[in-house]
């Protein structure tokens, strides 16, 4: 057989014991974090397995149907991304408003360094094809580009909360917020408002959403109304980069003490405490995790990027230390900022929608002038 021959040839799936076995492992370690760190950890963990199975296993997420949404004009990526929010919302905001002293939703002021911070993520979120969230998923599933943008991702996440107070002092309006029945009705008159622009502009036919986006939109707005009544908190991915790192930073002598952020008691003792406690740090693993099972059950790692030029690795890196270093200038991401933001009420939720689609725009041409349109 031939080194062609054999790379021509799909790895083949892994046996039926193999995977109960695998799926059993699972199990235990889910079992065992509910057990050293309690049940609800042990949940949030199960639930953040479920958001990578979700995104991987019905190959959705947030940065593609962007930019098929500017490419192509096909709407039907985004409308989904609308559709889940919505009925997020119809749970979100009432639970809230009814639960106010247990549950908080993703808040957060807008300001200069919160648009600024979007839209740089937005660009480059379109250079390395991953947001918050999907580089997750692409870095468990394999992905060369998403590995690699993820450490990074982390560094940049650990050095804008670093700096968070310097950016927010340039200002920022008071947290604005939309609570109860009114606000529902105008968080899904928004969301009707986007989609109906999105369908103006969109490509006849763009309407119409394959099964598998109906698939995703009900599943992560499940998963994401579960995490918010066992987690507390909504689904939010970028904080537990940052922690990891920060932890990181005081394992090997680091002081913290100069920033405000990682200063403030809450943080710092986040930072001394248990990875296993963290919510954000259990759902960023099990996302990771639930994209690996996916890609390793259709038959391996396997995901081509293509054979890129240097400049498109320097390019990774750099996106990735923007991503994660805007995010926390912007407070969150696509998941924490768009999809959380928006469905718990909060005014920031659309700005950031708004700035960082503006930047996906520049990001996708930015693309090919950094090499990262591969050569087959």
């Amino acid at each position: 057989m031939t080194q062609a021959t054999a790379h021509a040839i799909p790895p083949s799936a892994p046996g039926v014991l193999l995977r109960t076995g695998v799926l059993a492992l699972v199990a235990v370690l889910v079992m065992a974090v509910a057990l050293s760190a309690g049940p609800r950890a042990g949940a949030i963990l199960a639930i953040g397995l479920g958001f990578g199975l979700a995104l991987e296993g019905f190959r959705f997420g947030f940065t593609g149907p962007w930019r098929r949404m500017i490419l192509e004009r096909d709407a039907s990526g985004l409308l989904a991304q609308l559709l889940a929010i919505g009925i997020v919302a119809c749970a979100a905001l009432p639970l809230l408003a009814a639960n106010g002293a247990e549950l908080k939703g993703a808040h957060a002021p807008i300001g200069f360094a919160m648009v600024g911070g979007a839209f740089v993520f937005g660009a480059a979120m379109q250079v390395v094809l991953g947001c918050g969230s999907g580089t997750l998923v692409n870095a468990g599933s394999g992905n060369a580009i998403g590995a690699v943008a993820l450490p990074f991702f982390a560094i940049g996440s650990f050095a804008g909360a670093y700096h968070l107070s310097w950016w927010t002092a340039l200002g920022r309006l008071p947290v604005a917020t939309l609570d109860g029945t009114g606000g529902l009705a105008i968080t899904l008159a928004g969301l009707a408002g986007i989609a109906a622009l999105a369908l103006r502009l969109g490509r006849k036919g763009s309407h119409r959403l394959p099964a598998r986006y109906w698939g995703a939109a009900l599943a992560l707005a499940v998963l994401a109304i579960l995490h918010l009544v066992v987690a507390g908190q909504p689904w939010g991915v970028v904080y537990g980069l940052g922690l990891w790192v920060a932890k990181a930073v005081v394992a090997v002598g680091g002081d913290l003490s100069g920033s405000v952020f990682w200063s403030a008691p809450a943080n710092a003792a986040q930072v001394e405490a248990s990875l296993l406690t963290d919510v954000t740090s259990l759902s960023d693993l099990g996302l990771i995790g639930g994209a690996a099972l996916v890609a390793w059950w259709r038959a391996g790692f396997a995901s081509p990027v293509g054979v890129l030029p240097a400049r498109a690795w320097v390019a990774v890196i750099v996106a990735g230390l923007i991503l994660g270093y805007s995010s926390r200038l912007a407070f969150g991401c696509n998941v924490g900022a768009f999809f959380s933001g928006i469905a718990t009420g909060s005014a920031h939720g659309w700005v950031w929608f708004i700035a960082a689609f503006a930047g996906s725009w520049v990001g996708i041409r930015l693309r090919p002038a950094l090499g990262l349109e591969a050569r087959k």
